[in-house]
């Protein structure tokens, strides 16, 4: 699906009208039902951080909460349907990983919808404040714009030599837009050149890669974000596979095989994600609940893969690394 075509679904009323329209009291000793909505596949360990986080707080699954489930498997058109589903079962509350947002907030007005994590949901549109979200939904931001900058900071550092960095990314997610501007405006300051290798289907990542090679790409920047995640693995080993040192997101991507990250721990900001799940079953209104932003961002560097690309990382910037995996 077009980058057009999905922000035209997912902003056009006719195209997909607001499935509730209030939401209706739990009835006393009602066992509270939990939805899920994820862009990701079943599998997805970020749901496991969640479901445990939620145990630890006292929830039992099919005892004192029901937990409701729906994911896309990568698909957005999907999603619609499945808040839907979601929705008719009659959640009392939804928890939106990554791109299910979008989805979440076209479907519901009334429903509180919590955001695991979001790549920049005010400049997104998702929410007017971030200290003051109103309406239904609330959760926690990952700073993909804000940090697009620094990734690319980052990686120039690493590699000085470095004129040319490809940007992998899905131009079919909501946050891509706004992570290339600033991505933009930092090479131009830098002093780089940007290889755009836009991506919608897996099938296509290899070519994508290739052709980062071809045109003599010093280094890869992976816009991480539901895509990137889905497909992480393929992501690492085609990059390996043609020798491009890689920036990422998320510290995953780096213990799988990357070479580094800059960003925020995101099975942290899940876990906190079920906290304001169990204040609003306990009675909270998602309205009086900011959208919280990480407190500490971590720089993660894998040795090993540095070792098997032949880069040197230089010592500077190590001895600056939140964690070196040798």
């Amino acid at each position: 699906m077009r980058r057009r075509a999905f922000i035209t679904l997912v902003g056009g009323a006719a195209a997909w009208p607001l499935v509730a329209k209030a939401q209706q009291p739990r009835r006393r000793g009602q066992v509270p039902n939990v939805g899920i909505l994820n862009y990701a596949a079943a599998q997805d360990g970020l749901v496991d951080e969640f479901r445990t986080a939620l145990a630890e707080l006292g929830h039992v699954e099919a005892k004192s909460v029901t937990i409701t489930y729906r994911w896309a498997d990568g698909n957005f058109a999907r999603l619609p349907g499945l808040v839907a589903e979601l929705l008719a079962s009659k959640v009392d509350v939804i928890i939106a990983l990554g791109p299910a947002t979008w989805a979440a907030k076209a479907a519901t007005s009334t429903v509180p919808i919590v955001i695991a994590f979001s790549g920049d949901p005010v400049g997104n549109g998702v929410v007017p404040n971030l200290a003051r979200p109103g309406g239904n939904i609330t959760g926690f931001s990952y700073m993909s714009t804000d940090l697009a900058a620094k990734r690319l900071e980052l990686l120039s550092r690493t590699f000085p030599r470095n004129a040319r960095i490809a940007i992998l990314y899905n131009p079919a997610e909501p946050a891509t837009a706004l992570e290339m501007r600033e991505t933009e405006s930092a090479a131009q300051t830098i002093g780089v050149t940007l290889q755009p290798l836009a991506v919608e289907q897996p099938d296509e990542l290899d070519e994508r890669l290739e052709a980062a090679v071809r045109e003599r790409a010093d280094a890869v920047i992976v816009f991480t974000h539901g895509f990137a995640v889905l497909n992480r693995r393929r992501i690492i080993e085609q990059a390996a596979r043609q020798r491009l040192p890689t920036m990422y997101g998320w510290r995953q991507f780096v213990d799988e095989g990357g070479l580094m990250s800059y960003g925020p721990n995101v099975p942290v900001m899940v876990r906190k994600a079920a906290n304001y799940v169990d204040r609003i079953i306990k009675g909270e209104k998602p309205s009086d609940l900011p959208i919280e932003q990480p407190t500490r961002l971590e720089l993660i560097v894998n040795l090993k893969t540095a070792r098997s690309l032949g880069v040197d990382v230089p010592s500077a910037l190590l001895d600056t690394a939140d964690a070196v995996i040798e």
